[in-house]
């Protein structure tokens, strides 16, 4: 067991809604990675602020605080929600889904399906997620404490590739919401659509209406975020694809148009592509910021800070040296303005075990079985229990119980220390192990067999096209209820490299050097596993002592 432990701008509620009462999070214990920090202790601050796969980001401030939500597809728990004192320092405090509907449909993984792009708002003392899943349609939960309990989704508009949902409540009465099409599942995509709600904003009333169509110079647009200032609607939308695009907003005196077009932030001379889809938010002294991401492969989608202003009533993001009114990304930044400093703290990512709940940063392949895990407070350890491989799997990305987090930085280092009981009496074959998964994926494991448990190291490629692992032995354990130490370096351009020990000094290498790859829609995730292929009534277990990230040792 281990011992080392760990001028306030009111916005109309489809902007950002100054409040006072009680939607604050309670505070926690500041954790502060040691591999990404992006608050330079300087008043200045370094980009990207969350080095992690916060992708298509969405976020308001409430009051002296800023939330943040982003897309989290089969993940579970999904709709992971992040607070901020100022733009750059953030925290995860809960999560807006707890499982996907269907149920049992998201019983199994579903890479690239489930939520995608959402957005969040304030209004009469809520918290409102709209989000759109694109094989069923487009729900909103609702909390009054943005770390939840959040409600239970309902659906706003039932229907195939209704994607990237944002309403707006107009000083009229009327309600509309924006949203985008998914080509995959809709047939038609790059156009942008606007539709009005009921007065509660809780379902659609109309067929909507074209207001902008991008195929001929935005092809892609889509991610749109709805406003209005000075009497102009203002769509922010990102156009040009996800590697590649750029910053677009649309605006108008009339909600259907026509939109004039500009383009108001794009990656110029700059090394961070496609800057696009993403968040305006003000702080509380005017200063205005736009949270967006960049794509970075393996490492996922990153969000970053920018500083926005308007001129002629059009924003402009970023720096704009030439004075065109497209900014570039900034790499290196002045702090916003939110009245005074606050502590450096970032989301969490190593794992004592010590307490009653996982960490809030790991996540399920999908809708998770009680049985799975269970914590143990008692000895400060997280015990896996082997689940059987679904019918028809073929390899650990078809297999639902494998706990993940995100990459946190571009160079890591994570630790794990375990110690299995295999259910050696009635079965074989299980296996428990760290992973890095992606449409390819490694891991290093122990797997339990007739006569003993063996160290194995395991390769998949293309394992999202259902192809077989290629595992080799290394070792027979001579002890096999030893502890054993299992470690994974990760070094520039997401190369990754396994080891283990068995005093937790002394390290080897494990198999080959293994590239990192892409999920579905997602960067690389780091986890763990525990694995069997038979039917039981008493499965065997891995207790994991804890999970570190850390720099990479020299």
């Amino acid at each position: 067991m281990k011992i080392d432990k760990l001028k306030t701008v009111l916005f109309s509620a489809f902007l950002f809604i100054s409040f006072s009462g009680n939607t604050q999070v309670k505070n926690q214990p500041n954790y502060v990675s040691k591999v990404w920090v992006s608050d330079q202790r300087n008043g200045t601050y370094k980009n990207p602020v969350l080095n992690a796969d916060y992708s298509d980001p969405d976020a308001i401030r409430v009051g002296n605080d800023f939330y943040l939500i982003s897309s989290s597809f089969e993940d579970i728990p999904g709709l992971p929600v992040l607070h901020s004192k100022d733009l750059v320092n953030w925290t995860i405090v809960g999560h807006a889904i707890t499982r996907l509907a269907p149920f049992d449909h998201f019983s199994r993984p579903q890479h690239g399906n489930g939520v995608w792009a959402p957005s969040i708002r304030y209004r009469n003392g809520e918290f409102l997620i709209y989000y759109p899943d694109p094989d069923f349609g487009i729900f909103l939960t609702k909390a009054k404490n943005p770390a939840g309990p959040w409600s239970e989704p309902i659906l706003v508009e039932a229907g195939k590739g209704l994607i990237d949902p944002c309403p707006l409540w107009d000083e009229d009465g009327k309600v509309y919401l924006v949203h985008a099409y998914a080509g995959s599942r809709a047939g038609i995509k790059s156009v942008i659509v606007v539709k009005q709600m009921n007065s509660e904003g809780t379902k659609t009333i109309d067929q909507g209406a074209l207001v902008y169509d991008g195929h001929e110079t935005d092809v892609t647009i889509e991610g749109p975020k709805f406003y209005k200032r000075n009497g102009y609607y203002y769509i922010f939308a990102p156009a040009g694809g996800v590697p590649t695009g750029w910053q677009l907003v649309l605006r108008s005196k009339n909600v259907y148009g026509p939109y004039e077009r500009k383009v108001v932030m794009a990656q110029g001379k700059t090394p961070v592509n496609g800057p696009h889809q993403g968040a305006w938010v003000n702080t509380q002294s005017g200063e205005d910021w736009f949270l967006h991401f960049q794509d970075k492969e393996a490492y996922g989608r990153v969000v970053h800070l920018n500083p926005m202003k308007w001129v002629d009533n059009w924003p402009v993001i970023g720096t704009d040296s030439d004075g065109d009114g497209t900014g570039d990304p900034v790499l290196n930044y002045k702090k916003p303005d939110v009245g005074k400093t606050h502590p450096i703290v970032t989301p969490l990512e190593s794992d004592e075990f010590n307490g009653t709940k996982l960490g809030l940063q790991w996540q399920w392949h999908a809708n998770s079985k009680a049985t799975w895990s269970f914590s143990n407070p008692a000895k400060g350890t997280l015990r896996l229990f082997t689940d059987k491989i679904p019918e028809g799997a073929k390899n650990l990305w078809e297999t639902p119980n494998v706990l993940s987090q995100k990459f946190p930085a571009d160079i890591f280092m994570a630790t794990t220390k375990l110690n299995f009981s295999p259910n050696n009496t009635k079965i074989e074959n299980e296996k428990t192990g760290l992973a890095i998964m992606g449409l390819s994926y490694a891991n290093l494991a122990l797997k339990s067999k007739k006569d003993g448990v063996y160290l194995v190291y395991t390769v998949c490629r293309d394992a999202d096209r259902g192809k077989s692992e290629d595992e080799k032995t290394i070792l027979k354990l001579n002890n096999p209820k030893a502890d054993v130490y299992f470690r994974v370096k990760i070094t520039n351009g997401a190369k990754c490299r396994f080891s283990y020990s068995m005093d937790g000094m002394s390290y080897t290498d494990a198999g080959e050097e293994f590239q990192a790859e892409v999920g579905k829609w997602k960067g690389a995730k780091i986890g763990l596993f525990a694995t069997r292929e038979a039917v039981t009534n008493d499965s065997g277990y891995a207790d994991f002592d804890w999970f570190r990230i850390e720099e990479v040792a020299k």
